[in-house]
């Protein structure tokens, strides 16, 4: 088990990133790297987080390739009154 953590540890072959969302309105969001992984022959991967978010964490952690960066973060759709102002009905008709 101790040889397990020590690969994690120092040749990880996967990086971890989880979505945070930011802003205002929690609309924002942005990759951030929480930890390495390690794929094993076997095809078992094993999975060290040393840090989360505070707040904005959605539980979801992307492993991508060692030295590769996360996809850019898809737009969120936006609601009816969350929007900057012209999706609104104008109240002083």
């Amino acid at each position: 088990m101790a040889d397990n953590i020590n690969n994690i540890a120092t040749r990880p072959t996967h990086t971890a990133f989880t979505l945070k969302r930011e802003g205002r309105r929690l609309k924002l969001m942005r990759w951030l790297e929480v930890g390495a992984a390690r794929l094993d022959p076997d095809g078992v991967m094993h999975v060290f987080l040393d840090r989360l978010p505070v707040g904005g964490f959605t539980g979801y952690v992307y492993l991508a390739p060692a030295g590769a960066p996360p996809p850019s973060p898809d737009p969120q759709p936006t609601r009816p009154g969350e929007g900057d102002g012209e999706d609104e009905p104008n109240s002083e008709d």
